[in-house]
């Protein structure tokens, strides 16, 4: 028999507990990614948490951020522990969380589109509202320099200093997005103070007023034996471009400073994430070697 709590805050030991489920999924289905230690990934910081036990173990594990992104959606997450998957314990849970929902719209995340996952959103009313494609490509000798707009430069993000007009590029650039237009100078300094953060390797472009017009935030992936073939992995993380300088070529640019950027670092590979009704993007990365590798779904109700 499964039991469903929801609890505002995870104690210690529950943390554990989550995370040891957590990491049973990821070597089971590749995901989702643990941030190394005893935490739990970021996402799961705020919003409310949903405990499934059966028979003393935690079967399963949700989360709802109520707050919701930036059109009002709440969004929620439900991971199954592997060996107490097909008994039921997901239907029951995502019914738990569309109760507490209510009225809300709800977007609920299947990562990796695992068919399992999109049967139980199905049953309980869900239908496919967002594809969210990881495209990757290995690393191109050729990738050639990039050529900027005239009067454009190219220099390196400055802590510090940069926050506050990276942020309003990225507002500008991202109005339309459920979370990247949500960026705040607060969260842009918390991933600064991450073990991952490389100011090299976060290219600013401006004009000859020292103008931001445009950005490329790259990131580096540790080798996880889960995913992408277990080496390391470098990523298009953001690649922004203010609204009023788009369309002379300074997207591509940027992408490629960074691309070069990984390439010298000597990674073997590089991933992206990209909207999958988002065609132009697709297309400027296809040209450039990447390929479709897997695809994350938001299912609404």
């Amino acid at each position: 028999m499964l039991t469903v709590v929801w609890v505002d805050e995870l104690d210690e030991a529950t943390t554990r507990e989550v995370r040891e489920l957590l990491a049973a999924a990821r070597d089971e289905d590749g995901r989702p990614d643990l941030p190394p230690g005893g935490a739990l990934p970021g996402e799961f910081a705020t919003g409310l948490h949903l405990l499934g036990r059966a028979d003393g173990v935690l079967a399963g594990y949700g989360h709802l951020d109520v707050a919701g992104d930036a059109f009002g959606r709440q969004v929620a997450e439900l991971v199954v522990r592997p060996d107490h998957r097909r008994r039921g314990v997901g239907s029951e849970m995502l019914s738990a969380l569309v109760d507490r929902a209510g009225e809300a719209t709800v977007r609920l995340w299947a990562h990796g589109d695992h068919p399992g996952a999109a049967a139980i959103a199905e049953r309980a009313g869900f239908s496919r509202a967002r594809e969210l494609l990881i495209m990757r490509t290995a690393v191109d000798p050729d990738w050639p320099e990039p050529t900027l707009p005239e009067g454009v430069s190219l220099r390196t993000f400055v802590p510090g200093q940069d926050e506050q007009a990276v942020i309003e590029v990225n507002a500008r650039a991202f109005d339309w997005h459920p979370e990247q237009g949500r960026l705040t100078v607060a969260d842009l300094r918390a991933e600064e103070a991450a073990d991952w953060f490389d100011a090299d390797g976060f290219f600013l472009a401006e004009d000859t007023a020292g103008k931001l017009l445009g950005f490329h935030w790259t990131k580096v992936h540790p080798a996880n034996p889960h995913r992408f073939g277990g080496r390391e992995t470098g990523e298009v993380y953001v690649v922004g471009v203010d609204p009023g300088a788009q369309g002379g070529g300074l997207g591509k640019a940027l992408t490629l400073a960074g691309l070069r950027h990984l390439r010298d670092r000597g990674l073997p590979q590089v991933i992206l994430y990209v909207e999958g009704d988002n065609a132009p993007a697709i297309a400027v990365y296809s040209r450039l070697g990447f390929t479709r590798h897997e695809v994350d779904v938001q299912y609404e109700r």
